[in-house]
Parts: C-alpha cells; sequence; structure tokens
C-alpha cells in the first residue's frame, strides 16, 4: 500500500498574523491531525507569501477520511481563518517510489 500526500499551497490574508497562523496550525496538528488514524507528519514551507503544507499518510484512504471530516472541527475552522481561500489548491498524490 502507498503513503498519500496531501500538497496545499495558499496564501494567508492580507491581514493574518504568521505568528498567530502558525500557533493555530501548531495547535490543529496536535490535538487533532495527529491523532488520526494513518497521519505521519504535517510539514509547512513558505517561499515569498505562498505557504504548501504537506500532509503525509499511511495510505490514500487514510488521507482521503481526514480531507472530508464528518464533523466540524473548531481547530480547522480558526486554522482556515487565516487563509485566503481563493488562493488555495490541494493535490492528493501516492508516494510511488522514494529514494
Amino acid at each position: 500500500m502507498s503513503k498519500a500526500i496531501y500538497y496545499v499551497s495558499y496564501n494567508l490574508k492580507k491581514d493574518a498574523s504568521v505568528d498567530e497562523f502558525l500557533a493555530a496550525t501548531e495547535l490543529l496538528n496536535n490535538e487533532y491531525m495527529s491523532k488520526q488514524k494513518g497521519y505521519i507528519s504535517w510539514q509547512q514551507l513558505l517561499e515569498g507569501d505562498m505557504w504548501v503544507d504537506l500532509l503525509t499518510f499511511e495510505s490514500m484512504e487514510d488521507a482521503q477520511k481526514v480531507s472530508n471530516p464528518t464533523e466540524s472541527n473548531e481547530l480547522a475552522n480558526k486554522f482556515y481563518s487565516f487563509i485566503n481561500l481563493n488562493s488555495c489548491k490541494v493535490h492528493l498524490f501516492t508516494v510511488e517510489r522514494s529514494y
């Protein structure tokens, strides 16, 4: 079974505090994401004003379940409140080979 990686690129809202955004991300990761089945890691990358989140899961099935939560998540809502949602681009990849 291949691992799965979410690749999500986005920009923060113009008035967003980076420190508050990172605090919200850490809380979301520690209290919710890291407890999901198949979760491996979450990396945040930054180039200029473009952020990229790389979330790795044990399987595509695990990744897809996290992408379609069955209930509203207050921590996720706080995280998304910092993001310009019109700038989001989401890709879900399987890892075919690692070197």
